[in-house]
């Protein structure tokens, strides 16, 4: 069966994100459906990243005073009207027509902040330059002036923070997408990026993986040397490890994104949100954590953030509502999330996300 055409208003009948999942379905060939839905290996991961909110039980407070309360909340110097950010995902071009255009300008309307990919079928200055909520996502390029041009017309572009994800030096064992031979369409733009990366000629005894993929990969020096020639904040995405998280507080790393990829890279890795609790207790106290893996829920927000997230970051989420109606999929799908926090966070007597805390959880 045909996909459906996105919808171009907005059904009663779609109140949740997983309302927005089941009708995303209808409109996505059953391949692209695979490839957005799918994981490493089993799987088990991107249950996990869903699961790990489920056994978090809240004890709320009452009888407080919300005459004074917001949902602000200030990373590196700037504020942002609440922590609902949108995670880089690349290839939109695939859910949508408008792809990244419509994702962006869903973004800006919410006043979310977009970080978009390396991978993105749109150029980074077709998205508004005056709109102050966007990062650009960097896939590190195989050598250091390839990523430091990509930075430096980000930085061009307005930009407010780069975010290098290093968690995908290979796209990892993903089952689902190989039993149905997933492949990106030949005449996919890229404009930032190639798809493919070139390791070169390989001696005979040299292992593609070991000599080939992972040599080009970035190490800590190379993060290091970026960050020596740009003035954005630096952010690394994908750390899970505390030793990870303090060495990045070391080298002057402005923030991280707690995330597992959302099980697409290792499967049976541990869950953001128990990475998050471990990262929390061995960095100083303000130093910014984004949680990115399994937010379904506003409670899943009040919960990242009581157990030590700055701002949390989603993903299938919006691109479920970008395949179902566009723009005004991905608009609605955040509103969603907001209002669910709001209320969230009003029933649990807090009135600002700085008196969110541990307190507030059973554990």
């Amino acid at each position: 069966m045909s996909p459906l055409p996105p919808l171009t208003i907005i059904p009663a009948h779609l109140q949740t994100v997983a309302d927005y999942e089941q009708q995303s379905s209808q409109h996505l060939a059953e391949s692209t459906w695979h490839y957005l839905q799918g994981g490493a290996m089993h799987e088990l991961s991107v249950q996990e990243n869903q699961i790990q909110f489920q056994d978090i039980r809240l004890i709320p407070r009452h009888l407080n005073d919300f005459s004074q309360s917001n949902t602000r909340v200030n990373l590196f110097g700037m504020d942002y009207p609440h922590p609902i950010f949108l995670a880089p995902i690349g290839h939109q071009a695939l859910f949508h027509s408008q792809a990244e255009q419509a994702t962006a300008l869903a973004a800006e309307l919410m006043q979310s902040n977009f970080v978009l990919s390396t991978l993105s079928n749109t150029h980074m200055e077709a998205l508004n330059k005056e709109n102050p909520y966007k990062w650009f996502q960097l896939y590190w390029q195989a050598n250091r002036e390839k990523s430091l041009a990509l930075i430096q017309l980000a930085e061009q572009h307005n930009y407010k923070a780069i975010v290098i994800t290093i968690d995908a030096p290979h796209t990892g064992i993903r089952d689902r997408e190989r039993k149905i031979f997933f492949q990106l369409p030949n005449e996919m733009p890229h404009p930032h990026a190639s798809v493919d990366l070139e390791i070169g000629n390989l001696a005979a005894d040299e292992h593609p993986i070991f000599q080939g993929l992972m040599k080009v990969a970035p190490k800590w020096e190379d993060i290091e040397w970026l960050m020596g020639n740009t003035k954005l904040p630096v952010i690394l995405k994908g750390v899970l490890h505390p030793a990870d998280a303090k060495k990045a507080v070391e080298c002057g790393i402005s923030g991280l994104i707690v995330s597992n990829h959302g099980g697409r890279v290792l499967d049976t890795t541990i869950p953001p949100l128990i990475a998050l609790q471990k990262i929390r207790a061995v960095v100083p106290v303000s130093y910014p954590l984004l949680l990115d893996g399994g937010i379904r829920r506003g409670s899943d927000i009040f919960k990242a953030i009581a157990l030590g997230a700055s701002a949390v970051l989603i993903g299938r989420p919006y691109i479920y509502g970008l395949a179902t109606a566009g723009a005004l999929g991905v608009a609605h799908v955040l509103k969603i999330l907001k209002e669910e926090f709001e209320v969230t966070m009003a029933l649990m007597g807090t009135t600002t996300l700085q008196e969110i805390n541990h307190d507030f959880i059973n554990q």
